[in-house]
């Protein structure tokens, strides 16, 4: 449900259902010249990414809350110069793919600097130039939704800080998500200036922008869409504490593709679809997707990578070779550990500062030999607990150079500034191990960079005094808690809270014999040069079109306001049942068969009392009494629960425990559909089911007269689901040699005779008729889910076969289930009932107007009898 409070600033209205999937008649609102002419701006663009804007070649538009640029005002106060900023992971994911590609990026500057009367002038410059349309931000708007609902209620949340006290972090306020919705469509807005809907595809990446992919699904039904999240998802536990959960995790969803680091992350998030949602998934083929109203969102997992030949020409230059120079010859005769973080809470710098004080205290070995580099990059966010975590890490610092140090030795040295990034290497070149003690962060690519690093190349071997053709080595000591961790498996992982571990860690990485060294950095060499940045955005984008390949081969339109807007998509042929059309082809026929599931069709599932209403008795009893008609209730009830309810119903067919039993009228005795045999293997199976009912809270036994059904509605979704897949193995293996089959079913698990289905059904029915030679004109059949597909199946073949008349008018309809063997849907229960109002009415006007049909289907109590029951039921 969309919040109350920003519904009307989405401007989303609820669609209606024409196609919308084919754009080709929109044109992108932005129609810029084919030349920049904007003297006053300077640039450092790149002439091989800045063709022509009309080319008709599909492109792919990245959009991130910041722009791959840097910006700043010309010495003389004439104009701007702006250069691409190397360090941006947007601008290495562009240079990583082929020439060929054609990116273009949306999103604001990182120094929102530029007065707002040069605005347009800039954008056009940045647009030729560099291919980047900028989004300028009122900064009070800017602030709320970067500084305000970003950093302070996402950014800590998704690290696993809760809002316990306004001192860790700050409570939710409302008119930040309503900054942080309006700057998303803003976004949207200016995506929408430069895009061409039918060719192009758009990767959002990170969560600043998880509302947009509603904005754009909006206006694009067929959009190829991706997402990607750099930062951890946290589990269901905490992220279902945020007040808009739902409205995000919506948004997400009108993405095709959505990728994470870490399978963690993508485990994380599908919990929350299906602890808050309802939605499960399934893996197909290698690959997670998710049906969300007949749309497949795919669920991708690849950490992101380096840029690998951005680093081999840092390491090249001759700035990097003299810095490595002097850092050998500064800690001559020592062992370098290096640590580089940024400042902040969740880096865990004071852990790692006190495991190395630890070690110092412990491995007595190491004092005067071991120093601890700790690069300390500023903090991207700021407040009090920048503050606080500074103030601890130079009083730690402090207190361990005063303990172990000298005036000839530091045990530990902090730069607490920033750093050029050739300098950084040269530190990663020098350093024996790389620590990374973050409690909690996304991907991390520190330890990337230093393996890259300790490779180096033969000018480096030369300064580091290493002989040619000498295996290079490395370590690490990683944090479990971030998502490098799980692709770095020769990696010493530690819990970053376990400060004695950590300790050991550092003692066990140094101590390690030379050849483990060796065969460890090869072994992450080779992954890292092999899972590069354009290895990553290949695959992902290679996956977004393959996700989005059947966009326009299926209908689409739009339902829901706010951003609990979403597209419905379905087949060609999968249409949504005409009361109309139905209602005339009733009118019109006189040899009418109506095959109705009752459990969940004509009874909602939210309700708890499944017996009948009166109106629900009425109406039924009203198709029923109409002689041109053959009602079938199909149900998993018991029959003596369908005797108790329908009662009244005296010429009602009722098929109970899905086809097990079979009564054709009140008055009639109840018939077996299959040889029954007997009940011993519940013995055997009642005891297995009462073991899991007993250790899953919420579960529950239904012991039927032929069958014994495990439900778990009531308990929770995943632990439930793997309870039930478990006790579906155990029932099999020990069931093997039973009549009887185990079936998995919406939340239960079923045991049953063997050949009982809800198909055997659908044929009982066509073979009353034939017994009566009767050949049906019209036909009705309703289920909702995958034990009614069988119904659909039987009814499909008749179609085929000569069991209908060539001009039978046959409604096949799913409620709900989709995809379905039915041809047409409709939404709910309450559509349901409107439709059996509707014909229950066109019954009751014929019999006022006294219409009369050659024969009654009514009385078929005298077909059955006990002689040809094998003729009918075998």
């Amino acid at each position: 449900m969309a919040s109350r409070s920003y519904s009307n600033l989405l401007e989303l209205a609820s669609g209606d259902p024409p196609p919308v999937c084919r754009t080709a008649g929109f044109t992108p609102r932005l129609r810029p010249p084919s030349v920049a002419t904007v003297s006053s701006l300077s640039d450092d663009s790149d002439p091989d990414h800045s063709s022509s804007l009309s080319s008709s070649s599909p492109r792919t538009i990245i959009v991130a809350n910041h722009l791959p640029l840097r910006a700043r005002r010309n010495s003389d106060g004439s104009g701007w110069s702006f250069s691409f900023d190397n360090d941006s992971l947007l601008l290495q994911l562009r240079d990583s793919l082929p020439s060929s590609s054609n990116v273009f990026f949306v999103g604001c500057l990182r120094d929102d600097i530029i007065p707002p009367s040069e605005h347009d002038e800039v954008s056009q410059h940045l647009l030729h130039s560099f291919r980047c349309l900028p989004l300028f931000l009122p900064t009070e708007l800017h602030s709320r939704f970067y500084l305000g609902f970003c950093k302070r209620h996402l950014w800590p949340l998704f690290h696993y800080l809760l809002p316990l006290s306004p001192e860790l972090a700050s409570r939710f306020d409302r008119s930040l998500w309503q900054a942080y919705v309006s700057v998303n469509k803003l976004f949207a807005d200016k995506v929408l200036e430069v895009i061409s809907p039918d060719h192009d595809s758009v990767w959002l990446h990170d969560y600043h922008l998880m509302a947009l992919p509603t904005f754009l699904r909006k206006r694009f039904n067929c959009l190829k869409l991706g997402f990607f999240l750099h930062s951890p998802f946290p589990s269901s536990e905490i992220y279902r504490t945020l007040p808009v959960r739902e409205e995000i995790l919506r948004s997400l969803l009108n993405s095709d593709l959505i990728g994470f680091h870490t399978f963690d992350y993508a485990r994380h998030f599908l919990s929350c679809c299906s602890r808050m949602l309802g939605l499960t998934y399934q893996s197909h083929r290698g690959y997670i997707e998710l049906d969300y109203y007949g749309r497949t969102v795919s669920i991708k997992i690849l950490p992101v990578g380096i840029h690998l030949g951005q680093l081999q020409r840092v390491l090249s230059l001759h700035e990097t070779e003299a810095k490595v120079a002097r850092i050998m010859e500064q800690f001559e005769n020592k062992t370098l550990l290096l640590g580089v973080d940024d400042f902040d809470i969740f880096k865990g710098i004071s852990l790692k500062l006190l495991a190395m004080e630890q070690l110092l205290a412990l491995h007595t070995k190491w004092r005067g030999k071991a120093v601890l580099v700790q690069i300390a990059n500023p903090a991207r966010g700021r407040g009090n607990d920048v503050t606080e975590v500074q103030a601890e890490t130079f009083s730690i610092v402090r207190r361990i150079n005063d303990t172990y140090g000298n005036s000839n030795y530091k045990p530990v040295i902090l730069i607490d500034k920033p750093l050029p990034f050739y300098e950084r290497m040269a530190y990663y070149v020098a350093a024996d191990c790389c620590l990374i003690t973050a409690v909690r962060d996304g991907m991390n690519l520190i330890p990337y960079e230093y393996i890259i690093a300790r490779q180096g190349n033969e000018n480096l071997d030369k300064v580091l005094g290493l002989s040619g053709g000498v295996a290079k080595k490395s370590m690490l000591v990683l944090s479990e808690f971030i998502g490098c961790s799980p692709s770095l498996s020769g990696a010493i992982r530690v819990n970053p809270w376990d400060i004695e571990a950590v300790s050991d860690a550092m003692d066990s990485a140094l101590e390690m014999p030379e050849t483990e060294k060796q065969l460890r950095h090869e072994k992450h060499y080779q992954y890292v040069s092999t899972h590069d940045v354009g290895y990553w955005a290949h695959s992902f984008l290679q996956d977004l079109e393959r996700t989005c390949k059947d966009h326009l081969t299926r209908r689409c339109w739009g339902i829901g306001f706010g951003l609990g807007f979403r597209v419905v998509a379905l087949d060609n042929n999968f249409k949504k049942l005409s009361m109309e059309r139905i209602l005339t082809a009733y009118r019109r026929t006189k040899t009418r068969a109506m095959l109705l599931d009752y459990d969940d069709t004509l009874m909602p599932q939210s309700t708890i009392d499944k017996r009948p209403s009166s109106k629900l008795v009425e109406i039924l009893n009203t198709l029923c009494n109409d002689k041109n008609n053959l009602i079938f209730l199909v149900s998993a009830k018991s029959r003596s629960t369908l005797s108790d309810w329908f009662g009244n119903c005296g010429n009602l067919a009722m098929a109970a425990e899905h086809g097990c039993f079979l009564r054709l009228k009140r008055d009639a005795s109840w018939k077996t559909c299959v040889p029954l045999v007997g009940c011993d293997w519940k013995h055997v199976a009642e005891p297995i089911m009462k073991l899991y009912t007993e250790t899953t809270d919420g579960s529950t036994i239904e012991d039927k007269e032929t069958a014994l059904v495990w439900s778990y509605e009531d308990a929770d979704p995943d632990f439930g689901s793997c309870q039930a897949k478990e006790l579906l193995n155990h029932l099999e293996s020990v069931l093997a040699n039973e009549p009887v089959s185990v079936k998995v079913g919406h939340h239960k698990v079923e045991v049953k005779p063997q050949g009982v289905s809800k198909g055997l059904v659908a044929e009982r029915m066509l073979s009353t008729l034939r017994a009566k030679e009767l050949v049906p004109d019209f036909i009705l059949c309703i289920g909702d889910d995958r034990s009614d597909e069988q119904m659909f199946e039987v009814i499909s073949n008749a179609m085929a076969g000569s069991s209908l008349c060539q001009k039978a008018e046959v409604f096949a309809c799913t409620v709900g289930q989709k995809p379905s063997k039915a041809k047409y849907y409709l939404d709910d229960t309450t559509e349901i009932m409107r439709l059996m109002q509707g014909l229950a009415s066109v019954s009751l006007s014929e019999q006022e107007h006294g219409s009369s049909s050659s024969g009654s289907l009514n009385d078929l109590d005298g077909i059955i009898q006990v002689s040809d029951a094998k003729r009918i039921f075998d």
